[in-house]
């Protein structure tokens, strides 16, 4: 089945899901983080193309102010969660602290620690309180993200994409990879799991997170029978696949 045809299902099944969000009163945040060129605009869109706007939301929150500087770091994105009948996806979320705050020095080292400490116990807290949350990492190669950052320089519809941090981005490689590798090991949890996508490939990639999303937002009347996700394109974080390769080093 084509890739188009393929989508158009899956995004189907989304809407059904989303009715049965609606009905059972749930609370669905999705995160995606991943290092620039990763997909995640892409990815985003195909899952909320056909969504009610009323009950789905995107969050992509720009750079903080004086007041949120001043503030309890997370208190910027507690107004962006989600209440009854809502999925929110968060395009970055509180994990800026512990990638490109981290790798560009936006953030002290102190504060860096106190992120780290907190940000479970913090998820663990929005968990108890009923909010059902999914976590994906978007994972490219080096190759592949010289790539498309080429091609945002030259396609003048992607040109909104360009910022500083990303012309910067594939110098820090390895200082990104460093990062990610950390967060990975602090942040994964039980509860609120870390799942790695392989997204070398853009299409592949979308319509298998829309099947890892069908597959585990926890809804009573969700369809139980929706291809699971290839394991080989979306998989839970293992510390072993860093050594394997499995993740991009």
């Amino acid at each position: 089945m084509g890739y188009k045809k393929t989508l158009r299902e899956l995004q189907i099944k989304l809407v059904t899901l989303q009715r049965h969000l609606i009905e059972h009163d749930l609370q669905i945040l999705i995160l995606f983080e991943g290092r620039d060129g990763a997909g995640k605009d892409g990815t985003i869109k195909r899952i909320i193309e056909h969504l009610s706007p009323r009950e789905t939301r995107v969050v992509a929150l720009g750079r903080p102010s004086d007041r949120d500087c001043a503030s309890w770091y997370f208190q910027r994105y507690v107004p962006h969660l989600p209440s009854r009948q809502e999925m929110v996806l968060f395009n970055r979320s509180w994990y800026n602290r512990a990638g490109v705050e981290r790798v560009m020095q936006f953030c002290s080292t102190q504060e860096y620690r106190d992120f780290m400490d907190s940000v479970v116990p913090f998820e663990s807290m929005l968990v108890r309180s009923g909010i059902q949350i999914i976590k994906y990492y978007l994972d490219i190669d080096k190759e592949e993200q010289k790539k498309r950052m080429k091609d945002r320089k030259v396609d003048p519809l992607k040109q909104w994409k360009i910022s500083p941090v990303d012309e910067v981005a594939v110098k820090h490689w390895k200082e990104y990879s460093l990062a990610r590798n950390e967060m990975f090991a602090r942040s994964n949890s039980e509860l609120v799991p870390w799942y790695v996508v392989d997204a070398n490939n853009k299409k592949t990639a979308r319509l298998n997170v829309i099947r890892h999303i069908l597959n585990n937002v926890q809804c009573p009347e969700s369809d139980q029978h929706v291809e699971a996700a290839d394991p080989d394109i979306v998989f839970p974080y293992d510390g072993k696949h860093l050594l394997s390769g499995k993740i991009a080093p």
